[in-house]
């Protein structure tokens, strides 16, 4: 832990200089702490008592001027007295709590991963309700073409009626009522020929093809 900690402090980083001492130390509050030090530790060792103690952080904060001290205590049991963290301008962390923003992030995580989930799910919907529209378009241009046809043949009556000096009144009456039979004699047919469940099926399809309101 203690060597790959310091990996994680790049000479870009807001770190600025880093220092990395090895010995061993008489009284743990004898631990040497710079007053220019802006990270004052990533404790590491396997000391069974604590080798930063509170009374080398007080003076340390004082010729800092109690300017802000981040210390993160990595070893187990700890290498900083517990009674650190009540200092002013001192924030100490320790590995239950480096656990917890592991934790959190885990939680995190997987929140965002359920979402991304809700997303990619409402996107495969809609374009399997694209590609659905897709395999339609043939019914539809066929649909189409069969109504623009008819309407051509009708419209060529009612021209010749025209031409015939027919009067527009009638002309018109005829060619909406053409249509009108025209259009309604595929459905009336169908349904006309089935019978049963079948029957059912297709009055219920056409009622909503047409909009029709019971």
């Amino acid at each position: 832990m203690a060597r790959l900690s310091p990996q994680g402090l790049k000479p870009s980083s807001s770190a600025g200089s880093l220092t990395i001492t090895t010995g061993t130390w008489t009284s743990p509050s004898m631990l040497p702490l710079s007053p220019s030090t802006r990270l004052a530790g990533l404790p590491a060792t396997a000391s069974t008592l604590p080798i930063i103690g509170l009374g080398a952080v007080r003076s340390a904060l004082k010729a800092r001027r109690h300017r802000p001290m981040f210390m993160v205590d990595l070893a187990v049991p700890r290498d900083i007295e517990p009674e650190v963290a009540d200092l002013d301008d001192v924030f100490l962390y320790t590995v239950d709590d480096l656990a917890q923003v592991v934790s959190d992030g885990m939680i995190n995580r997987q929140e965002a991963a359920q979402d991304a989930e809700l997303i990619v799910t409402a996107r495969v919907a809609h374009f399997m309700q694209w590609l659905k529209k897709r395999d339609a378009v043939p019914t539809i241009k066929a649909l189409r073409d069969q109504a623009e046809h008819t309407r051509l043949a009708e419209l060529e009556k009612a021209m010749k009626l025209m031409q015939k000096g027919e009067s527009p009144e009638k002309v018109l009456e005829a060619l909406s009522n053409a249509l009108t039979n025209k259009f309604l004699h595929a459905p009336s047919h169908a349904l006309n020929q089935t019978h049963g469940e079948e029957h059912a099926k297709l009055d219920l399809a056409i009622k909503q093809l047409y909009q029709i309101k019971p």
